[in-house]
């Protein structure tokens, strides 16, 4: 595995990273089987390459700061620390890495906190194959995965940062983007839809944070759904 390891970053065609690599993806969860399973279907996608795994959330935290993925693939249930957890830590070390959620539904309940803690969506372990590596694609390239279930889950509950009387502060600008966000598009995606360059749309999502008192995009999404922002 560390030969594979050590080639991650060189890995040439098909990828959609902003340098033309491969999506590195970090598989973390407690049954080897599993990671194995994963493993075999993610290596055979020209755009998709693993760089590592781990069995527990603290060794996901190490090894994400050791790899330094751009997706991380984390299974909620695991002993010591948990999934949730663990994307806790990685979001107190500012490590970047998008992280996707995999939870079964009758372990729903558990996605309403990831989310909050920063996971860009989740999927089901029972997902399948084709759907779980365009969930992958869909997070690496900015996207919230927010299914109807879960944001009518969110919307029964307080949202963090303040109420409904913080969005006066925001542009009429400020306003078209958060709806997009919530859109589930992409900075690139934004971009051109409101003709801007990518960079101008970074700075709105980042007053729109600031303003908000939201930690990532994905807080944003929610609280644009709350608020009926969304399209």
């Amino acid at each position: 595995m560390a030969e594979r390891e050590s080639r991650g970053a060189e890995h040439p065609a098909g990828g959609t990273a902003a340098d033309g690599r491969a999506i590195r993806v970090l598989l973390v969860d407690d049954h080897q089987v599993v990671r194995r399973g994963l493993r075999t279907f993610l290596e055979v996608q020209d755009d998709i390459e693993v760089v590592g795994e781990a069995g527990d959330g603290d060794e996901g935290v190490a090894r994400a700061e050791e790899l330094r993925p751009d997706v991380v693939l984390m299974d909620v249930r695991m002993p010591g620390t948990d999934g949730i957890e663990a994307l806790r830590k990685l979001r107190a070390l500012d490590n970047t890495a998008k992280v996707l959620i995999v939870t079964s539904f009758t372990e729903q309940r558990t996605v309403v906190p990831a989310l909050r803690a920063g996971a860009s969506g989740y999927v089901y372990k029972d997902v399948d194959p084709d759907a779980l590596a365009a969930a992958i694609r869909s997070v690496h390239a900015g996207h919230v995965l927010l299914q109807p279930e879960v944001a009518g889950a969110l919307l029964a509950q307080d949202e963090p940062g303040g109420g409904q009387g913080r969005g006066t502060s925001l542009t009429e600008r400020e306003r078209e983007v958060l709806g997009l966000i919530a859109d589930g598009r992409s900075n690139r995606e934004i971009a051109r839809a409101l003709v801007l360059s990518e960079k101008t749309v970074k700075t709105h999502v980042s007053n729109i944070l600031m303003k908000l008192d939201l930690a990532d995009r994905t807080q944003a999404a929610l609280w644009a759904v709350r608020h009926g922002l969304s399209g």
